[in-house]
């Protein structure tokens, strides 16, 4: 654990703020959800909450499934990291952070298809892969990831199938965590 040398007070009403710098190095949002961890010295340890990571042995699966149907890359991401790939790049994108862009890509709540030119990365640590086509998961209104084909760099554009594969996968993974 890394200390950063900030302290804060707990307010009457038991709040305590994170500081903005470490919001964003951390990429905590309003509205995000965190784990509250103890341990037996009195630490308390905030965790970011993932719930479509909690499917990620199911999402591996998926993109197995996806992998074999199209003989493309197939990726699934919550809004913070790759948690499920297969078919190459495993090394270089699993749990690797995901691109400011890709994470712009899924707030926007459409299909995204690439059609040429530079392309999206996937990660802001590897420039090798661009995403191909992705499809945000969304679950009770919110943005929980997304379902991605993932390329290497000037690969010629995803048609049509990676496309509705995509889009039938994130609707199937949002209403699975809703139930």
């Amino acid at each position: 654990m890394k200390a950063t040398g900030i302290v804060r007070r707990i307010d009457d009403l038991g709040r305590v703020v994170i500081p903005k710098e470490i919001r964003r190095t951390m990429r905590i949002r309003e509205g995000d959800p965190l784990e509250i961890f103890t341990d037996k010295d009195g630490e308390l340890i905030f965790k970011k909450y993932s719930p479509i990571g909690e499917l990620g042995d199911f999402a591996g699966q998926l993109c197995d499934s996806l992998r074999r149907s199209t003989d493309a890359i197939a990726a699934v991401c919550d809004r913070d990291a790759v948690i499920a790939i297969a078919g190459g790049g495993r090394r270089e994108l699993l749990d690797k952070p995901v691109s400011q862009r890709l994470g712009e890509i899924m707030e926007e709540r459409a299909l995204y298809r690439h059609l040429g030119g530079a392309g999206v990365s996937v990660s802001e640590s590897d420039d090798k892969f661009v995403v191909s086509v992705a499809a945000p998961v969304i679950s009770e209104g919110d943005i929980m990831g997304a379902v991605l084909f993932v390329a290497p760099k000037d690969a010629p554009p995803a048609g049509e199938i990676e496309c509705k594969l995509a889009q039938t996968v994130a609707a199937f993974l949002g209403k699975q965590m809703e139930s």
